[in-house]
């Protein structure tokens, strides 16, 4: 069906979604059998297959798009599958926040014997002290530090922001068809975020050998962890699809009228860049 023809889009069979199913049992199942002693080879090639179909999959929708496949109606449907996904995502990252709200706000006044719980602590923990940040009851974790705000967190929040205006800025260039301020702004987005990526991972290496601070280091550590290693595969994500958009913009895929995976991407971007904030406030700020 052509750009041009009305009517219900109906795409042609694939076999892309079975080989990602196997390809995500079998990498699974491989995880699941290595963390038992099992070999890795079967999580290794489950990856590969995965890979493989994210390849192809991709490639396909790309070539029925560049081949006038698409008309208004896939447009519309792929921009509500793009905003229930992130949707989805936002809930994701409620959970962890939940948790982390729940934990600060009730659990551990509770078990601190706060007025309406004085037996509980009294018959559990009365030796616990109900200060944030805790490694709980019996100083699981040993002996921390807690990460500072101002130091790489406030950097890498520089970052991310500065990233999210120079997305913005490709995407004033794609609209008005300025191919190469396009493409310095999406070379200067993925820039930044693989060095938010680096920071990150120095942090990480500070905390775990410098302050003793690990996923084990209780409540504390492991929400810790949590929000900012799921953060960090968020980025990672979104700048390997930054990264794929580049690469199409290079080769002249996008026009000021047709530009949804730009723009899809810049979605997702955006709201990375907003849970950051969210996380440096209540994860780095508020300790």
């Amino acid at each position: 069906m052509s750009s041009s023809s009305g009517g219900y889009y109906l795409p042609e069979p694939s076999h892309w979604p079975i080989t990602g199913s196997i390809g995500m049992f079998l990498m699974l199942f491989g995880f699941a059998s290595f963390l038992h002693g099992g070999s890795s080879l079967v999580m290794i090639a489950g990856a590969a297959v995965l890979i493989f179909m994210l390849f192809g999959w991709f490639g396909t929708v790309i070539n029925e798009s560049l081949s006038g496949k698409y008309n208004s109606q896939v447009d519309t449907s792929f921009r509500m599958g793009m905003g229930w996904f992130i949707f989805s995502e936002v809930m994701f990252f409620a959970a962890f926040f939940g948790v982390l709200f729940y934990a600060r706000m009730w659990a551990i006044p509770w078990l601190g014997g706060s007025s309406n719980n004085a037996m509980t602590h009294e018959l559990l923990w009365p030796a616990f002290d109900a200060v944030w940040p805790t490694n709980g009851p019996g100083d699981v974790g040993g002996e921390y530090q807690s990460m500072g705000a101002w130091g790489i967190p406030a950097i890498n929040t520089l970052i991310l922001l500065s990233s999210g205006v120079t997305l913005t800025w490709a995407h004033w260039g794609l609209k008005k068809e300025d191919r190469t301020q396009l493409i310095l702004g999406l070379m200067l987005t993925v820039a930044l975020g693989f060095l938010f990526l680096g920071l990150q991972a120095y942090e990480y290496y500070h905390a775990y050998h410098e302050l003793n601070l690990k996923l084990t280091s209780g409540m504390y550590g492991s929400t810790f962890y949590m929000l900012t290693g799921f953060h960090g595969l968020h980025v990672t994500l979104g700048a390997t699809m930054l990264f794929v958009i580049l690469i199409r913009s290079m080769k002249g895929h996008f026009t000021e009228e047709h530009h949804f995976a730009f723009e899809a991407v810049a979605w997702y971007w955006h709201f990375v860049d907003v849970v950051w904030l969210i996380l440096f406030v209540f994860v780095y700020w508020l300790v």
